[in-house]
C-alpha cells in the first residue's frame, strides 16, 4: 500500500504530494520521501542537496530559478504556513508563464514538487514558518535568476490579508519583470 498520494495540478509535472500520517496520543510518523513510490509516479529525480529556512510572517522568498544547473525542488513546511508558488518557464509548454500556488503547512503536511524549468517562491502567512526542500541540483549563485513577485503578467494572487507589508531580500527587491526576463528551459 502506498504511503504517498501524488496529486496532479493544472500544470503538467507539478505535483502536490500528500503523505499518510500515522498518529496516536504520542505524536505521529509519516514517510516524506520513498524512491520507489516516486518512481512509480514517474518522478525519477535524484536529490543532491537539502535546504531549510525559518522566516517570519510576510517574508516572501522568490521567485527564483537557475539558468544553468536548474533545480527541481520537493518542498514542505515543518511548522507554520506558507503560500508556495511555481511559474512554468519551459520552452514550448502550453502553460508557459502560468503559475500555480498551494498552501503548505506543518498541519496539512502536504509537499509540492516543482521540477526543473520553473521559477519558485513562497510567502509566509503564519507568524513564523520553517520550510525545508530537497533539490535535484546544487546551488550555483552565479546562474541564479528571478522574476518580480508582483509581476502583473504572471498574476499571482498572493494571500496578503493580515500581512502589513511584504518583506523581501535586497536581491528579491531588484528582480526583473517577466516580459524583461524571458528565460526558457
Amino acid at each position: 500500500m502506498s504511503k504517498l498520494k501524488f496529486v496532479e495540478t493544472t500544470i503538467r509535472d507539478l505535483y502536490i504530494i500528500e503523505p499518510s500520517v500515522f498518529g496516536d496520543n504520542r505524536g505521529y510518523l509519516m514517510e516524506t520521501y520513498n524512491q520507489e513510490e516516486f518512481k512509480n509516479a514517474r518522478l525519477n529525480m535524484i536529490f543532491v542537496q537539502d535546504n531549510q529556512s525559518k522566516s517570519k510572517k510576510g517574508v516572501l522568498r522568490g521567485l527564483h530559478f537557475q539558468t544553468k544547473f536548474p533545480q527541481g525542488k520537493l518542498v514542505r513546511v515543518l511548522s507554520g504556513e506558507v503560500f508556495d508558488v511555481a511559474v512554468d518557464l519551459r520552452k514550448g509548454s502550453v502553460t508557459f508563464g502560468k503559475c500555480f500556488g498551494v498552501v503548505l503547512s506543518g498541519e496539512n503536511k502536504k509537499q509540492f514538487y516543482v521540477p526543473e524549468g520553473f521559477a519558485h517562491g513562497f510567502l509566509v502567512i503564519s507568524e513564523e514558518a520553517e520550510f525545508i526542500y530537497k533539490c535535484t541540483n546544487l546551488y550555483h549563485p552565479e546562474f541564479e535568476g528571478g522574476i518580480a513577485w508582483d509581476d502583473d503578467e504572471i498574476g499571482i494572487e498572493w494571500p496578503l490579508e493580515g500581512i502589513k507589508g511584504v518583506s523581501l531580500s535586497d536581491k528579491d527587491k531588484n528582480l526583473a519583470f517577466f516580459k524583461n526576463n524571458r528565460v526558457e528551459f
